[in-house]
């Protein structure tokens, strides 16, 4: 059995105008702050370490108005453009015919993740997506990837699996969880350097076929 485990944001689809837009919503409706550029929205979410509150909102917490808030405006605005990198959807039909089990790991919440991917029409290629609500610690914790491999009844001496991503949390949580790690360069974190990285989608095909 092979198991390719996929990030979703800056991995199979770029969403970072909803995000930006729901985000300075935010700013301006409860903290009457001015708009923050995608680019610097991008860079934050892909930090290593960072204090999102501070960074989005100038709050040393992440206070629930907002989290409401967001929840709320990003509910319609996810799906207002979000598109599928180049190749993508042929690559995970490639995949699948192939018999390749296939599944999504990601620090959005599910409830985003599944309206998205269907909106997308690949969610039905997924046997498992799951985000960080489900789970009690996130990326690059290996907790969500873990859980995948159990609903596959992984078999480490038996089985492969990989991790497909586009930032440090997602080549970390691979090694957290002892499975092979893929680095995309076409995501959010464009100059990263990892061991094995791919240019195009079409690339996995070679790694994991």
């Amino acid at each position: 059995m092979k198991v390719v485990i996929f990030d979703m944001d800056g991995t199979l689809i770029d969403s970072k105008k909803d995000i930006t837009i729901s985000i300075n919503h935010v700013r301006k409706v409860n903290h009457n702050l001015p708009s923050l550029s995608e680019d610097f929205i991008v860079e934050v979410i892909n930090m290593e370490t960072r204090n999102l509150p501070k960074l989005f909102y100038e709050t040393e917490i992440y206070e629930e108005n907002d989290r409401v808030l967001f929840e709320l405006h990003y509910e319609s605005q996810c799906i207002q453009s979000p598109y599928l990198y180049k190749g993508v959807k042929e690559t995970l039909h490639k995949l699948v015919l192939s018999g390749v089990k296939i599944s999504v790991a990601t620090n959005a919440p599910t409830i985003f993740a599944k309206r998205m991917l269907q909106y997308l029409e690949v969610d039905e290629l997924f046997d498992v997506i799951i985000g960080a609500d489900k789970v009690e610690n996130s990326k690059p914790n290996p907790q969500m990837i873990l859980e995948i491999l159990n609903y596959y009844g992984f078999e480490k001496e038996n089985h492969k699996a990989w991790m497909v991503g586009d930032n440090s949390k997602d080549m970390q949580s691979a090694q957290n969880a002892g499975i092979n790690a893929v680095f995309v360069t076409w995501g959010f974190s464009k100059n990263a350097q990892y061991s094995v990285s791919i240019n195009l989608p079409k690339e996995l095909l070679a790694i994991v076929l």
